[in-house]
């Protein structure tokens, strides 16, 4: 199973590198990490996704919170969050199918980015099933190229990781 982890640091040089060495030495894959400055710019947030069972979890959840710079853990796999990722994606795009592939991008709200004499880089924001169902319908043209963000993910509603009230447990 994959879950997905709300991590808030101290944003000091070397927090990124410990945590993702704590993965390593312990043998667990990061499937995707996020990380960025907070409304508070002494603390960022990382977003982990990780793949594997309760055991797994237990034992991720556990060495994170042993790291000095780390101030909360949360898994918010199971709690009802927001979560987008960005892709570009460069795909062929002769000019008799560029009409084709517009179709396809304003279908999926995305954006044309770039436009060169073959290829066109579309931008598509969103959750893994929007940007999955638009990489399977680009993938007939030829997708040269493909980088993503991993994912960022945020609780909805009132609830929040930064803060240490019930409501937010």
């Amino acid at each position: 199973m994959r879950h997905t982890l709300a991590v808030l640091v101290e944003n000091n040089p070397g927090v990124l590198a410990r945590v993702a060495g704590l993965f390593r030495r312990r043998g667990f894959n990061i499937e995707s990490l996020t990380v960025g400055e907070t409304e508070d710019p002494a603390v960022s947030r990382m977003t982990i996704v990780v793949e594997g069972d309760d055991r797994v979890l237990e034992q991720v959840t556990k060495q994170l919170r042993k790291l000095i710079e780390v101030l909360k853990v949360q898994d918010i796999t199971k709690e009802e969050h927001v979560d987008r990722e960005l892709v570009l994606v460069k795909v062929n795009a002769e000019p008799a199918r560029r009409a084709e592939i517009i179709q396809i991008v304003e279908i999926f709200r995305a954006h044309i980015v770039d436009i060169g004499r073959k290829t066109l880089i579309v931008e598509v924001t969103g959750d893994e099933g929007k940007v999955r169902a638009l990489v399977n319908a680009l993938e007939p043209f030829g997708i040269r190229e493909l980088v993503r963000t991993g994912k960022v993910a945020m609780l909805r509603g009132t609830k929040d990781i930064a803060t240490n009230s019930k409501e937010a447990e």
